[in-house]
């Protein structure tokens, strides 16, 4: 069901919040572009600018892995200067409240953990750009030092000990989904009673199946984005609206 305008979305899901036992969010690159982070798909998004470079290409080039992090450094003001929008404190308002125990993010800003969410309770399933690891030794560099590095030599990294390359702790085309996070998203995806999708395109699979296990699951399922879903007709509740003023009310004091 779509709702008719946002003051009815937003009385709908105080209710459904309000009833459930168990909420899950599962959130994309929407909720973040309130905090000034641009999305990848939208028109002008980076993506529309940039071709990914996928991890086969990363572990196989020099100058691949040169590139990546120049991107990586040119989006370093924004990722500094990033702060958590309505939407997140939203979240981590009724994560303290204890209607939350954990949220699913296709997100890699690490804005969840800044609203207030433990770090364990944010389950990462594309990573974390705000770190660095050896894809060899999984050893976590932080990005302080692969800048000293890249500024230094004019060169991508490789780790201290293995000498194996050094990238983002994010999850790149071609590389392996992380085991523990989905499978972590699988069970909160069929314990929960509500599971709000919010600012997701779910057209990355397998994270947009997620969704639809929920619902599967015997979860009421609400669909919060400004344009429409392959599983909108699946939803009980969709609201096709700004992120920010849709939970802004549920932000709390």
């Amino acid at each position: 069901m779509i709702a008719p305008d946002l003051r009815s979305g937003v009385d709908q899901l105080g209710d459904m919040i309000a009833h459930a036992k168990v909420i899950v969010p599962f959130t994309g690159a929407g909720i973040s572009t309130e905090s000034g982070i641009p999305d990848f798909r939208s028109p002008g998004g980076l993506w529309t600018r940039n071709r990914p470079i996928p991890f086969e290409e990363f572990v196989a080039r020099q100058d691949a892995r040169d590139e990546a992090w120049r991107r990586r450094f040119a989006m370093q003001s924004t990722f500094a200067a990033a702060r958590p929008s309505r939407g997140h404190r939203a979240l981590a308002a009724l994560y303290k409240a204890g209607k939350i125990p954990a949220v699913v993010t296709q997100n890699i800003d690490n804005l969840h953990q800044d609203s207030g969410f433990a770090p364990h309770d944010v389950i990462e399933l594309h990573g974390n750009t705000t770190y660095a690891r050896c894809i060899g030794c999984g050893k976590r560099h932080e990005l302080d030092w692969v800048r000293q590095w890249f500024e230094r030599t004019g060169n991508a990294p490789h780790c201290t000990a293995c000498d194996e390359p050094v990238k983002t702790a994010t999850v790149s085309f071609g590389q392996a989904m992380p085991p523990d996070e989905m499978r972590r998203a699988t069970e909160l995806a069929q314990e929960c009673d509500l599971f709000l999708a919010i600012g997701s395109s779910l057209v990355v699979w397998p994270a947009a199946g997620f969704p639809m296990l929920a619902k599967e699951s015997g979860a009421r399922l609400v669909i919060i984005n400004n344009e429409p879903t392959d599983q909108d007709e699946i939803a009980d509740l969709v609201i096709r609206a700004d992120i920010g003023e849709t939970l802004g009310p549920f932000v709390g004091n």
